[in-house]
């Protein structure tokens, strides 16, 4: 048994109608805010291009997940997005899992905002592989691992310049609270999710833009990364202190629900 969920927001976007089409509704699109997504024709229940975009995949039982985005210009070359997102959760944490896909989304539509103002009509080499990402190590689901990953990076304020591990060079912190952390380079988007507030391990992935980019290698340099950054943590014991491939139904990962 499940019961139905549903996330409504609305944005605007530095990006005209078309350019906010082809980033949500298009997989090379997505890959540059979100994950890279192949929607099936059989789940797309309205495209009106550049104004309307909806989804619906069934699951079994009665479970469904559904987006909508409509598109709306705006004055000077901008846009309002109007963003639905509906389905069924787990009722056994339906709390949690629903807190996991509505901060997911407020991070996920800010990183569409960085995408289209500072790099599109650009797409990204996705490094992450799917909804997911890159996951870190057991340890990281400790309720201090995303606040040492924050540290570790030097990051705690909108603002802040950083400098990104495996090469990334100088960034700019873009986004981030107890949750989430976003980095805006000359390059690329890189963003770190806080997933061991649900008892998971924290995670990343990035956008990159620029040319020559080996997914699976430097997904490897972040899995390792993200490997190291629990050893700063200190334990009890030892010192004395210290969640859109469009799913069937929203019933998984944080990222599979918020999308």
């Amino acid at each position: 048994m499940g019961k139905e969920f549903e996330i409504r927001r609305e944005v605007e976007l530095p990006a005209t109608p078309e350019e906010v089409w082809e980033a949500v509704a298009t997989g090379p699109g997505t890959a540059s805010w979100l994950f890279p997504e192949s929607t099936d024709p059989d789940d797309i229940v309205e495209s009106d291009r550049p104004r309307k975009f909806a989804v619906r995949t069934e699951g079994e039982g009665g479970a469904f997940n559904a987006l909508e985005f409509v598109i709306e210009a705006r004055d000077g070359g901008s846009a309002v997005l109007r963003y639905v997102h509906s389905g069924v959760l787990d009722d056994d944490g339906w709390d949690a899992q629903y807190d996991a896909a509505s901060t997911h989304t407020d991070f996920y539509l800010h990183t569409l905002a960085q995408y289209l103002e500072h790099f599109s009509p650009r797409t990204a080499t996705y490094v992450g592989g799917g909804p997911d990402g890159i996951n870190g190590p057991e340890q990281s689901t400790t309720p201090d691992a995303f606040e040492t990953l924050k540290r570790t990076l030097g990051a705690s304020a909108p603002g802040d310049r950083v400098t990104v591990p495996n090469g990334g060079g100088e960034g700019i912190v873009d986004y981030v609270n107890d949750k989430f952390l976003g980095i805006r380079t000359d390059t690329a988007l890189y963003r770190f999710f806080g997933r061991n507030a649900w008892g998971l391990p924290v995670g990343a992935s990035v956008h990159h833009f620029g040319d020559g980019v080996d997914p699976d290698a430097a997904g490897d340099a972040w899995r390792a990364w993200l490997a190291v950054v629990p050893e700063h943590v200190v334990h009890p014991g030892l010192l004395g202190g210290w969640w859109f491939s469009r799913p069937p139904a929203p019933r998984g990962t944080p990222d599979e629900v918020a999308r």
